[in-house]
């Protein structure tokens, strides 16, 4: 049990962040001494690379922590300035600026000496990897995972997904020199499912009322699950997480520094460079985050080799439609939500071109009102602050009535 009233011991934000900085320094580190290093996408299977010792980075990271600190627009033009248009993924604008410029103030990562592609979480990153392998005239691995038909992964997806990974592994070995062993293989897998596990424990606390901490933490906790999942330091600091809401429920304390009269679900990623003011305006009218798929998408359940390579074909955007609405359904439920705002991102076109169904069949289904907004993960200008407002005062508008309405049935 983590004593997390000791007072010399760090909060776990804060050992995430340093867990998270440490994997870009290592990667820095490692480039300096002569090693190869890595650009990966979020969700190709970090299990890989951390048991064989190989040091990566993850553009797509790095894209929203150049959003947030307000560098996105500077890069987007940069890239719309070589030719790339402005509808392509803001992510991978930022990316293609960066591996022209070579570096950026926000957060400078290593060049890389070879590119990691998996495109469970977009297909469109086929491309926009393709096209650094060209420009940079480096080799891309690819692990290609289908598009879930059905609710369950079968046999014949594993084995093809399987057969990359085995072969991956070699591309790997003759690139980097670093040669890949079973059994450090199992020791991170163990690491990941506890990663996991806590990880999706502390997001669970979201269900009690009120929650012990606010929604868009998630947003800020989230990158370990991506960049350190597979190090015991990174499961010991979602345990830590897990360990302080448990605590701030009993406490009756949250993170949200405000009283939480609506709770909602967000669906979509984050608006990076306006996080702030999207956060602030939904606190400064009391509606907190209580359910996301987004965050918890990050988190990786197996008991063996087959069912790791099953868990990446579950992710947002790979997974079966009906399955992805029915998780979100029953998060909305559980959460107990009063309505719901989904963020229709200019840059993930896949996503977003589902989400107009999505929400349809959530607000059917629960009953609870539902604003769109427009916006985009880390180009600025997709985003107004005026749409917005209005969006949520309206939703809080219909969520208040229906409060009422309740409580009215309740004393007739």
């Amino acid at each position: 049990m983590i004593d997390t009233q000791t007072p010399e011991r760090k909060p776990a934000k804060l050992r995430l962040k340093e867990i998270a900085d440490k994997a870009t320094q290592d990667a820095w580190d490692a480039k300096n001494r002569g090693e190869k290093v890595g650009w990966s996408a979020s969700n190709f299977p970090q299990e890989l690379t951390t048991a064989m010792g190989v040091p990566v980075v993850y553009p797509e990271n790095q894209a929203a922590a150049i959003g947030a600190k307000g560098g996105g627009l500077r890069m987007c033009e940069h890239a719309e300035g070589m030719g790339y248009s402005p509808d392509l993924c803001s992510y991978s604008r930022i990316s293609f600026a960066y591996a022209n410029l070579k570096y950026c103030n926000e957060l400078p990562i290593p060049m890389p000496d070879f590119l990691l592609c998996c495109n469970n979480i977009c297909n469109c990153m086929i491309k926009w990897y393709e096209n650094l392998a060209l420009e940079l005239k480096i080799p891309m691995l690819l692990i290609d995972i289908p598009h879930l038909d059905a609710r369950i992964c079968d046999e014949d997806r594993v084995r093809y997904i399987r057969a990359q990974f085995d072969d991956c592994i070699k591309s790997l070995e003759e690139i980097t020199g670093k040669h890949f062993e079973e059994k450090r293989f199992r020791e991170v897998m163990e690491q990941s499912n506890r990663s996991s596990k806590a990880w999706l424990r502390a997001v669970d606390y979201a269900k009690y009322t009120p929650s012990p901490f606010s929604g868009f933490d998630i947003f800020n906790n989230m990158a370990v699950a991506c960049v350190a999942r597979g190090l015991p330091e990174g499961a010991e600091a979602f345990e830590q997480l897990a360990e302080e809401y448990e605590l701030a429920i009993k406490n009756g304390t949250s993170t949200f520094k405000a009283a939480e009269e609506y709770r909602v679900l967000f669906e979509g990623i984050a608006c990076w460079a306006h996080l702030s003011y999207t956060f602030k305006t939904l606190k400064n009218m009391g509606v907190n985050v209580t359910a996301s798929i987004y965050g918890p998408a990050f988190s990786f359940l197996y008991d063996n080799i087959d069912e790791l390579m099953a868990a990446y074909s579950y992710v947002p955007n790979c997974n079966c439609f009906d399955r992805e609405t029915e998780l979100l359904v029953h998060d909305a439920v559980r959460n107990r939500v009063d309505g719901a705002i989904f963020h229709m991102n200019r840059s993930c076109k896949h996503w977003s071109g589902n989400l107009y169904e999505m929400e349809r069949r959530l607000r059917e289904q629960t009953g609870i009102p539902t604003v769109v907004f427009d916006g985009d993960q880390s180009d600025p200008r997709a985003f107004s602050e005026a749409q917005y407002l209005t969006r949520v005062q309206g939703l809080v508008e219909i969520m208040a009535e229906n409060k009422k309405n309740r409580k009215d049935a309740d004393r007739g």
